[in-house]
């Protein structure tokens, strides 16, 4: 049946790579492009952003569900990974946090971790010759109980702070010397007012200091690129974050740091895709935290919607694919927590695909001699090309189930391994 299967999928490619020609697209030139992208899978999505460090969530995160097979500690969490990746088309890599620090019960404090309690994450990443990405967690501890960290008030408070995001860029730092690809180092914290603030700027006063002291340390670009994010509002910090994104892009900008953009963190209305070749002209590094914002929600599991869409169109239309990392950020325990991996890194595969199969360069010839009425032909008309056809057929020469033919593995992984959880 697989091999009927197989051969189905042939056919059709077959007539999708005719039809795509016609069009002035080569599809395996768009095969081959798309094999070389790499997305980072990040590690909360298994767990639910427990960590192993003994927090409970907060920082104005929130996750719903309670799907069996959650993973309860590094070896757990690493296997469902490896399942993961085995059903994802091209190259991927992980992105990490703090509170997944492996100790051997000798326990370390956010501020004192070092390069040591990542080890094993080291040593599994080495074997799969992949990168690991960081980001401190500035959240799910007692010293941000109040809402604050790097913007408190405290100088003692906001000192433990600084010390951790120090401690976490020499551990992005160890990890992209050891494994031979940079890592990206990001720097996301919660800091905000429930209720309308008096004093806006003090907080962002102390921020900047805090980063300040925090990247003063220089650190081979050869090992880590640094990030910092920006929220909208969190909960418990609906009406004032101290971390804007008119904030971080000034800070970004002036000190020469990359913007992490995350899709849910921005008005209903905003896109990012129409930020991201304004911002590739000033920055020197942007990351995507690709996510699915709903409502007041920021983290649902990603699909090919329009706004993923968008989002790769601006990425390969700008032709700055080079100068942006592309990070998966969402976490659902509603669901078969691989599948959601498998879903969302998909998606966003599918996305890139479809924009690289677009005739750029003639809706381009379109667009500059003022055919306006030929370029939202042609982009309506390439909404029903047989990309599907396409996907199926790299999937296939990536080793990986083609269609729906992966979920069959994560059901008889759940059955055989999952359910043993609980």
């Amino acid at each position: 049946m697989k091999q009927d299967m197989d051969k189905a999928i042939g056919a059709a490619y077959e007539l999708a790579r005719d039809r795509y020609a016609a069009v002035g697209v080569d599809t395996e030139k768009a095969i081959e492009r798309l094999a070389d992208i790499v997305i980072s899978l990040h590690c909360w999505q298994g767990d639910d952003v427990a960590g192993f460090d003994g927090g409970d969530l907060d920082g104005g995160l929130a996750v719903t569900g309670n799907y069996p097979g959650k993973a309860r500690n590094g070896d757990e969490l690493r296997a469902d990974y490896d399942v993961a990746m085995s059903l994802i088309p091209g190259k991927q890599r992980l992105n990490m946090q703090a509170m997944y620090s492996e100790s051997d019960g000798k326990r370390a404090d956010r501020n004192a971790l070092e390069p040591e309690h990542f080890a094993r994450w080291m040593d599994w990443a080495a074997e799969r010759k992949i990168g690991l990405d960081f980001n401190g967690t500035f959240f799910s501890h007692p010293k941000a109980d109040d809402g604050f960290t790097l913007s408190h008030r405290d100088d003692g408070i906001r000192r433990f702070w600084i010390e951790h995001g120090i401690a976490s860029r020499r551990i992005a730092a160890a990890m992209g010397r050891r494994l031979g690809t940079p890592s990206w180092c990001n720097v996301w914290i919660p800091d905000g007012y429930k209720d309308i603030p008096v004093d806006r700027l003090a907080p962002r006063e102390r921020l900047t200091r805090s980063l300040d002291e925090l990247f003063a340390e220089s650190l081979d670009s050869e090992h880590i690129r640094d990030t910092v994010e920006s929220k909208l509002f969190g909960i418990g910090s609906e009406s004032y974050v101290v971390g804007s994104y008119d904030y971080y892009v000034g800070y970004a900008i002036s000190r020469r740091k990359g913007l992490c953009l995350d899709m849910g963190h921005y008005h209903p209305t905003e896109s990012i895709a129409d930020k991201l070749t304004a911002l590739s002209l000033y920055l020197d590094g942007i990351l995507l935290h690709v996510s699915r914002g709903v409502r007041w929600d920021s983290d649902h599991v990603v699909i090919l919607s329009d706004e993923l869409r968008m989002l790769a169109e601006e990425l390969v239309r700008g032709d700055i694919l080079d100068r942006v990392a592309i990070g998966l950020d969402f976490f659902d325990g509603s669901i078969n927590r691989v599948a959601a991996y498998v879903i969302g890194a998909r998606a966003m595969s599918k996305a890139l695909l479809m924009a690289m199969l677009q005739p750029i360069d003639k809706l381009r010839d379109m667009e500059n001699g003022g055919d306006f009425t030929g370029r939202l032909a042609w982009l309506e008309d390439m909404k029903t090309l047989p990309a599907g056809a396409v996907w199926d057929a790299y999937c296939l020469r990536c080793g990986v189930p083609p269609a729906m033919q992966w979920l069959d593995v994560v059901r008889d992984y759940e059955k055989n391994v999952l359910s043993e959880r609980r």
